[in-house]
């Protein structure tokens, strides 16, 4: 086999093209994993035509290639879409840390009776002592870690 060819066909289409992230993140979606096991899916994905009935050649033409020479650029999507996901996951739990945190505000304004009480309320206290009956708190047991044998 010529590698020049191989070459070639690895780089057809524009490598990141909107056809080709699509294709990563659809089967992202079907099995959220990073490399390499998402290539395992990819390709059982081309095998049976699930993506809008493209098989391997389909898929070449819009810049995903299986070869070994097309692997780094496959590879570079699946980082890109991972990162992605990741991005959304963070901000997805960050609007919900800061709804949270809002709604325990607005219950704290409630309970102490509106804006200007809570401005000067005094924050939850926390019991520290060494009786936990006294803070009406239930006493915990010991904690138990598993730990390997010889560690």
């Amino acid at each position: 086999m010529d590698r020049t060819n191989v070459g070639e066909r690895a780089f057809a289409a524009p490598v990141g093209s909107s056809e080709a992230l699509d294709f990563v993140r659809f089967c992202h979606r079907r099995r959220r994993v990073g490399w390499p096991e998402l290539y395992d899916e990819m390709c059982a994905v081309a095998g049976r035509g699930i993506y809008r009935g493209f098989g391997a050649d389909e898929l070449a033409a819009i810049g995903i290639g299986f070869g070994l020479f097309e692997m780094p650029a496959l590879a570079g999507l699946v980082a890109q879409v991972v990162a992605e996901e990741l991005e959304r996951r963070r901000r997805a739990a960050a609007a919900v840390v800061a709804s949270i945190g809002a709604a325990v505000t607005d219950q704290l304004v409630t309970a102490s009776g509106g804006a200007e009480a809570a401005d000067t309320a005094d924050p939850p206290r926390i019991h520290h002592g060494s009786n936990p009956d006294e803070a009406g708190l239930a006493e915990h047991g010991p904690i138990r870690i598993a730990v390997a044998a010889g560690a």
